[in-house]
């Protein structure tokens, strides 16, 4: 512990904010069915042996703050000696996101990098104060949300500077206002997805986003990373929910507010959304909000195969009408979610569509919201194309089990890295023309440099964002992992990053760049873009302060 009282009780604290899973996802393990293990027995020559466990909190190498006593002074003078922590288990809990190298390093206990500190200010002044007192004493400083980028987004690099805190934003919480005229409601940065829900939902609204981080994500993390979440489609990305900003940056605060479109010159509030941390604190946003919907309409339906299921969104996406969620699984992706299911669904499911002549079925989850009309309107339209390309209609359990369980996928990761097992994904967004192409290449790709051993490589791959001029892919896949993880997945993500250049694809469509995806940026968005996002952060942040090393190299 830290041997200040003040830092002790705001650590204690902490342990109601962040998980105490340091090493993994949220508070609990995922269930690994019997039909899963079968997978992993046959594919990568894996069981349920547990052959690799997180070392102790106390075996974690954490090297000795080198926040100096002044700098510390200055800190604690701005938001409280209580709310500067350097107790072991939040520096380790700031230490990374949740990809699967971060978690690697996590559990063997050699992360990247720690903060120095742990500062949680409570409103937008102290925001301001500690990028003073940061940019005086030569401090990194690295916004913290929910702590769920799998990009590097968070990792605490210093940079050219002394020391690195990470700035937990969890004090800025609340909803600031709600405009029921406008339909515009306004939010403190650190509230978390569920928590912003269950406010406007009480407001008789919802914000309609759901990515599967979003149990722990939060409203600035949203905005920083330009995210998209499960119901886009139909809700929208939430670069497009958001109207407005405040941004604490160390030249002042950039005020964008909330207005109708306009015509006053390039939009600062785009050039904001997405720059992760790298220009100032996003403090407050202001977001379109919906009425709560009045009903709701899920259900599944089977695909005879990728290419029926391809043609069929491409039709959907270009009519009106689009449902506001839609997730087409490949056959190996469906093959993988009816194993990680489990129960006699994972046995009749297959046997009943080989009768009705699917021998690769691949799943199509389709959800509708709003007025019970619109919803009968639009799902009219969108089933009549599903079946016009082959869909089998699996009904709506199909479509409610998979709105239930929506967020569950992250807790398995946990337990399947126990076992050895290689999981992560990967994701993209490409035209109509290009899609079902690069879907086969990166597909092909991870087999052929996934096969460890005689093994043989689950990769799956969905279609969660369909929009009239393409649509997102979303890989998951899971391997035998290789002694050294690390250098085995980053071996296998350059190549597929370098595919996805090559194809004219986007870098990233969920997940933002991070650290893992700027080296790539140049080639997607050029030489002058470089030179513009390098021009703006000169601007805002002279000294270099903010979240060294993510999106520009």
């Amino acid at each position: 512990m830290s041997g200040n009282p003040a830092s002790d009780k705001a650590a204690a604290g902490m342990r109601a904010v962040l998980p105490t899973r340091w090493w993994g996802w949220g508070d609990r393990d995922g269930t690994i069915s019997d039909a899963l293990l079968t997978e992993l027995r046959e594919h990568l020559g894996l069981g349920d042996r547990v052959i690799s466990r997180p070392v102790a909190l106390a075996d974690v190498e954490l090297p000795a703050s080198r926040l100096s006593d002044a700098a510390r002074t200055a800190l604690e003078a701005q938001v409280g000696p209580e709310h500067v922590v350097s107790d072991r288990l939040q520096r380790v809990a700031h230490a990374a996101g949740k990809s699967y190298v971060d978690l690697l390093r996590l559990r063997a206990g050699r992360p990247l990098a720690v903060a120095d500190a742990v500062v949680l200010p409570g409103s937008e002044a102290d925001v301001a104060a500690v990028l003073t007192v940061c940019e005086a004493h030569s401090i990194a400083v690295i916004p913290f949300g929910g702590g769920t980028s799998v990009v590097g987004g968070v990792t605490p690099l210093p940079g050219k500077h002394a020391a690195v805190i990470s700035l937990n934003l969890r004090r800025l919480d609340g909803v600031v206002e709600v405009n029921p005229l406008n339909q515009v409601a306004r939010l403190r940065a650190g509230m978390r997805g569920p928590d912003a829900e269950a406010e406007l939902n009480a407001s008789g609204f919802t914000l309609g986003h759901f990515p599967q981080s979003f149990e722990y994500a939060t409203i600035g993390g949203f905005a920083a990373t330009r995210s998209a979440g499960q119901a886009s489609c139909g809700y929208g990305r939430f670069d497009a929910m958001a109207l407005g900003l405040r941004c604490v940056t160390p030249r002042g605060i950039v005020v964008v507010p909330a207005i109708p479109p306009n015509a006053a010159g390039p939009s600062i509030l785009q050039l904001l959304l997405g720059s992760e941390g790298t220009l100032g604190v996003i403090s407050e946003v202001a977001v379109h909000v919906r009425r709560q919907p009045v009903a709701r309409w899920y259900e599944g339906w089977s695909l005879p195969d990728v290419g029926s299921g391809i043609s069929a969104l491409h039709r959907i996406a270009q009519q009106d009408g689009l449902p506001d969620v839609v997730r087409f699984s490949d056959a190996e992706e469906t093959r993988l979610s009816l194993a990680v299911a489990g129960g006699s669904a994972s046995g009749w499911l297959p046997r009943l569509l080989d009768w009705r002549g699917q021998t690769e079925p691949c799943l199509l989850i389709v959800g509708w919201e709003g007025e019970p009309v619109s919803i009968s309107r639009r799902r009219e339209a969108g089933i009549r194309v599903i079946r016009e390309h082959g869909g089998v209609r699996l009904g709506r359990r199909a479509g409610e089990t998979w709105r239930r369980n929506r967020f569950e996928a992250p807790y398995l990761r946990d337990p399947l890295l126990d076992r050895g097992v290689l999981v992560e994904t990967l994701e993209t967004a490409t035209s109509w023309d290009q899609l079902f192409e690069l879907r086969r290449d990166v597909a092909a790709a991870l087999g052929k440099e996934l096969g460890v051993g005689g093994s043989s490589p689950l990769p799956g791959c969905h279609i969660s964002h369909v929009y009239p001029e393409g649509a997102s892919l979303y890989f998951t896949v899971m391997a035998r992992q290789e002694q050294d993880g690390v250098a085995q997945w980053e071996r296998v993500k350059a190549r597929i990053c370098d595919l996805l250049v090559e194809h004219g694809a986007t870098i990233t469509h969920h997940h933002a760049v991070g650290t893992d995806h700027a080296p790539w940026l140049e080639r997607e968005i050029g030489t002058e873009g470089i030179g513009l996002l390098r021009a703006l952060k000169a601007q805002l942040d002279p000294a270099g302060i903010m979240n060294p090393g993510k999106l520009l190299t």
